[in-house]
């Protein structure tokens, strides 16, 4: 059907050609033309004043033309131009929301952990005073840790808060029996008792329990917006195929060769020539859905009743519990840690200079409304709360702005045909990509297997586009650790400043399933001709890791990874020539 179609507009196409060479002895004006094609900025030498015959043309129609070859080529280029600054321009919204939401969420995260350690220190300095300030760096430790943590550091966030009761231990267990001398020997075996003995309650668990699955959920959700960030900027710089402008030369600039500079394409002529130029993004689609659900998801954990500020807020007040159950329990817990351990050496200069009732004689109260205590900054915990108010009004923003944007990439075509008046409405007084008509052939649907058929652009569906491919690797991963942090498991970002490469070793696309965690590792295979579902791999540690670009590294743990004998092998196999 469509074949006998253009037939039958060749057909008319010459017999117009030919009444108008016998009806008239003089070439149609390109006065319009030359108007046009000098408002885009070109100069008019060489242009001609009259029709002229369009052998030369290797794009356009070769009946009669306003176009000499060089103008061709300048309009073959300026089609390119255009388009993409069309694709750039249609997705700068939804680029520029991760930008900043991003940015918003990442300033108001950081300063809601900056006021709790000021919260923190305040509160501890009042109470404990100068015990407090001579093992500060315990603490200070704890919240430079859990910022490094949260910007991507490679930071097991159990074992940081393990390390933290086993040091406050240490130090409690000092000053509660000051009359000792400790080595560093005695005091490591003083911490292996602290799961035994349980010196600080409960709290150590249920902290880390709250802490771990807040942090995570925080510092992934900012992980995804970076990554949705990265994708969609890379994704919208296009690599247009020559196929394609060739396509959107005749779509936008053949017109001007005809004559008619102000003639618009027909609206399904646009939408066939955008779907095969932008097929390899529509495929990004599919992908691009799952993870805005993933991240709507955490979202939805952020909010919930384990978010950020039911962790953050008290964590002063749950840590200085800790501290009191301890001194309730010290007779017991050095008892016992003396039978374990050893008796310790006196250390000669009495039991303190103050008494064991005066070292923690500020012992710690539940704070009335009238007693909040201060920050560094002299505001109170009512600036915790504003802050976080504020960064929930951002969580409840993101969440629209990552609904808005599913099915972007599929509908990126049409939005783009839609936008600025691209097209012609009139489906009579349009251009069909020979002359001002109605334009017949079907639109073909979304993705790259379906343009075997499109009439506009002749498409490589055996080719699909290597970055487009990478990206959609990128975020079948970042999916697969937001489902897991939704869940309260942890896929570590790889800390960019340890990585060691393996040049020549690549591997099979990763099984992502829901019920796999931590993610399973396929076969290894040499770099050669590398399929489009590989991805280069840098061997870590305890983990192997994938670059986006721009310096971000990710993860895929495996626990097998983790036993040295298999790691070796692992390098051994990927060395190999």
């Amino acid at each position: 059907m469509y074949a006998m179609w253009r037939l039958q507009v060749a057909l008319c196409t010459l017999s117009v050609l030919s009444l108008s060479s016998g009806g008239e002895s003089k070439a149609r004006s390109c006065s319009e033309v030359r108007q046009a094609y000098n408002a885009k900025g070109f100069s008019l030498v060489n242009v001609p004043h009259q029709e002229i015959s369009g052998e030369h043309l290797r794009v356009c129609p070769q009946g009669y033309t306003c176009c000499t070859s060089e103008m061709e080529d300048k309009l073959n280029q300026q089609s390119k131009l255009e388009f993409e600054k069309l694709v750039e321009e249609s997705s700068h919204k939804m680029r520029t929301t991760f930008v900043s939401r991003h940015k918003k969420f990442d300033e108001f995260f950081l300063e809601l952990l900056d006021n709790s350690e000021k919260s923190l220190n305040s509160m501890f300095t009042r109470t404990y005073g100068k015990l407090y300030m001579q093992n500060s760096e315990v603490f200070q430790d704890l919240f430079t840790e859990l910022k490094r943590y949260y910007t991507g550091g490679n930071v097991n966030l159990e074992e940081m808060l393990n390390d933290f009761w086993s040091r406050l231990l240490e130090r409690m267990f000092q000053l509660l029996n000051s009359q000792y001398h400790f080595t560093d020997d005695y005091l490591e075996c003083v911490s292996k008792y602290t799961d035994q003995l349980k010196p600080f309650g409960d709290i150590p668990r249920k902290l880390k329990a709250q802490v771990t699955r807040a942090f995570i959920a925080a510092r992934t959700f900012v992980q995804g917006l970076m990554v949705g960030r990265e994708v969609a900027n890379r994704v919208a710089k296009v690599n247009v195929a020559p196929a394609c402008v060739k396509a959107l030369t005749r779509m936008l600039y053949c017109p001007y060769c005809r004559g008619m500079p102000g003639l618009k394409p027909c609206p399904n002529y646009c939408h066939n020539v955008m779907r095969g130029c932008l097929a390899n993004q529509a495929d990004l689609d599919s992908e691009w859905n799952l993870f805005i659900d993933a991240m709507l998801l955490v979202a939805d954990r952020l909010e919930g009743p384990s978010n950020i500020e039911a962790v953050i807020q008290p964590i002063d007040i749950k840590i200085s519990d800790a501290i009191m159950t301890m001194q309730d329990n010290s007779m017991q817990v050095s008892a016992k840690v003396f039978q374990g351990c050893g008796q310790p050496k006196p250390s000669g200069i009495g039991r303190s200079v103050r008494g064991i009732s005066d070292v923690f004689s500020g012992r710690f109260r539940p704070y009335t409304p009238e007693e909040r205590p201060t920050t560094a900054a002299g505001t109170s915990l009512d600036r915790l709360r504003a802050v976080w108010r504020t960064m929930q009004h951002s969580v409840i923003d993101i969440k629209e702005k990552l609904k808005e944007s599913k099915r972007f990439w599929s509908n990126l075509p049409d939005d783009i045909c839609a936008k600025g008046k691209l097209t012609e409405p009139d489906e009579e007084q349009c251009w069909n990509s020979h002359t001002k008509g109605r334009y017949f052939p079907e639109v073909v649907k979304e993705g790259l297997t379906n343009q075997v058929n499109n009439p506009e652009v002749e498409v490589d569906i055996t080719r699909p586009d290597t970055l487009i491919r990478q990206q959609i690797m990128a975020l079948r991963v970042m999916t697969n650790k937001l489902k897991n942090a939704y869940n309260g498991n942890d896929i570590y970002f790889q800390d960019s400043s340890k990585k060691m490469h393996i040049s020549n070793a690549a591997m099979t696309e990763t099984i992502l399933s829901d019920s796999v965690d931590p993610l399973k590792l396929t076969r290894w295979e040499k770099f050669g001709e590398l399929q489009t579902k590989h991805v280069a791999l840098h061997l870590c540690c305890c983990h192997v890791c994938f670059s986006l670009g721009s310096g971000v590294y990710f993860s895929i743990v495996d626990p097998a990874l983790k036993r040295p004998k298999l790691l070796h092998r692992l390098a051994r196999e990927a060395r190999k020539p």
